[in-house]
């Protein structure tokens, strides 16, 4: 009996192992970024622009990681996402907090925001990040409207203002797709 309570116990802390695990896989420090220019909004380019040759998932396993979450908390904050989204509750780009998503509330869509820009306003970030960066961000994007678990969201910011409390702490908003972009943005 007791070495059967003993392997259910290991059992379950191995289930909950990738929770917390390292992804080691990513590339190294100074190796080339995501693929050249994906995005005419790609300032300083002047080559054409070239298709996407490979569909973006729908899904990402970065969700389901809080190691990964933490870092595209991180890297957030590093590429000064939070100039534009103001830690998240919108500035002269829109909010992540909230249930309205101009280009898609999905991993894919945020993927191919981020990696593709937006008119009036978001840069192109293809080519200046790996794709495994645009991942980890995308995930913390998520977790900023609860879209993920609570026990893989952030617990607290590193910045000094972390908006509407902990990611973990938030409540969970249903996305909706906004049907036409609002007035401020149509410039």
């Amino acid at each position: 009996m007791m070495r059967w309570a003993l392997a259910v116990l290991a059992a379950a802390a191995l289930a909950g192992c990738y929770r917390e695990q390292r992804l080691v896989e990513s590339p190294a420090a100074g190796s080339a970024p995501a693929a050249g220019r994906q995005s005419a909004l790609k300032p300083g380019a002047r080559e054409p622009l070239q298709p996407a040759t490979t569909p973006v998932p729908q899904a990402s396993a970065y969700e389901y990681n809080a190691y990964a979450v933490s870092q595209g908390q991180r890297l957030f904050r590093w590429y000064n996402c939070s100039g534009c989204h103001g830690n998240g509750g919108g500035n002269m780009g829109p909010p992540l907090m909230d249930d309205e998503w101009l280009y898609g509330s999905a991993p894919g869509d945020i993927y191919t925001t981020i990696v593709q820009g937006r008119p009036n306003g978001m840069p192109s970030f293809g080519g200046r990040i790996s794709s495994d960066q645009v991942w980890q961000i995308v995930a913390y994007v998520r977790s900023m409207s609860g879209q993920l678990r609570k026990d893989v969201a952030p617990s607290r910011a590193d910045a000094l203002s972390g908006g509407a409390g902990p990611e973990n702490t938030r409540r969970t908003e249903k996305p909706k797709v906004v049907p036409e972009a609002p007035p401020e943005m149509k410039r």
